[in-house]
């Protein structure tokens, strides 16, 4: 048991099993990054309108600029971790299967355990997620679970935090002039123009069955023939330059609950390009024990480590799943957030 049930052989299985796995949103918006140590420090609003040059006369010295439009912003970064064991069943069953010495039994019954171990890392891709999405769609994040709370605010305007007067669930609501609008607000403060959008299932509905939208895509129509996902992405980007994605994942919140990581009714515009990075700090484990006979580690989705530790009473094998991660968000002042459902 204890020489296959190791963290390299479950890091092995995971980037296997994930290979051809579509990735989150998160991790396309906010590519995955490595750092040593727990402090993360990022730059904020670099982009912006440009200021014109100032006239000089001749032989006059040179007016030096200040920078602006720059906020430094740092933060510690969280720990994560959390272990497993082989439970008694899966261990003797284990132990049954060796002494047949059939490799087809033997490989069935670690692949059951490899899929419990996975739970962790499943947990953590996860947690990364939340963290990157709350971020993207609140402008902050917290988390409170395990008698720890962690707070950051990644100091969006508070004018790119908005409500539509009429609710988009009313298929009468003029939705192409709230994103245009939007567009302008931010193309206006910042010099970029959104143009990509998320949003959950139900605000995808709304615009669905818009009744303005309908009558615009279908004349003859006047607003009541249903309009198809292909169709109503089509119209959006000729109309508005926006590419619009319906995000419906979701995950097991610290309460137990079933949670998607885009909230309902919100709607989300930020520019092209990345909007910051997933930043990955040096864990505990990977730092001391890599170098080390006390376990086995080994490192998985550029730095989630994964530690496997013997245990003689009772005899089991502890799988541990660790990371220090925290999104930067360097293009928090470019994006929008809207509440679609009006008070």
């Amino acid at each position: 048991m204890f020489d296959l049930i190791t963290a390299p052989e479950i890091g092995t299985y995971w980037e296997t099993m994930t290979k051809d796995r579509p990735p989150y949103l998160g991790e396309v918006l906010f590519p995955a990054q490595k750092k040593l140590g727990l402090d993360l420090k990022w730059l904020k609003g670099s982009a912006g309108l440009p200021v014109v040059l100032k006239p000089s006369a001749f032989d006059a010295g040179v007016v030096p600029r200040a920078r602006m439009g720059f906020d430094s912003l740092q933060a510690q970064m969280p720990f994560f971790k959390e272990s497993t064991y082989i439970d008694e069943e899966l261990r003797q069953q284990l132990n049954m299967v060796l002494e047949t010495g059939n490799q087809a039994y033997i490989d069935a019954i670690i692949n059951r355990i490899f899929n419990d171990e996975t739970r962790l890392l499943e947990g953590a891709r996860a947690r990364i997620e939340q963290m990157r999405m709350m971020a993207l769609t609140t402008g902050a994040i917290s988390i409170v679970a395990n008698g720890q709370s962690y707070t950051y605010d990644y100091g969006m305007p508070s004018g790119h935090k908005v409500t539509v007067t009429t609710s988009w669930s009313d298929p009468t609501a003029d939705i192409m002039t709230d994103i245009s609008t939007w567009q302008d607000t931010i193309e206006n403060d910042t010099g970029v123009r959104p143009t990509r959008a998320v949003c959950d299932g139900t605000v995808w509905a709304n615009i669905k069955k818009n009744q303005n939208i309908s009558k615009a895509v279908y004349v003859l129509g006047n607003g009541s023939v249903p309009l198809s996902d292909n169709r109503l992405a089509s119209y959006l980007m000729e109309e508005l330059g926006l590419e619009v994605t319906r995000y419906t994942k979701s995950y097991k919140g610290d309460d137990g609950n079933a949670t998607r990581f885009m909230p309902e009714d919100t709607f989300v515009m930020m520019p092209s390009g990345n909007l910051g990075s997933t930043w990955f700090g040096t864990t505990p484990e990977e730092s001391d024990l890599m170098s080390s006979n006390a376990a086995n580690v080994s490192i998985v989705d550029t730095g989630v480590a994964i530690t496997t530790t013997e245990k003689t009473d009772p005899v089991n094998v502890e799988t541990k799943v660790s990371m220090i991660a925290l999104p930067s968000f360097e293009a928090a002042d470019q994006v929008l957030i809207a509440d679609t459902a009006a008070d």
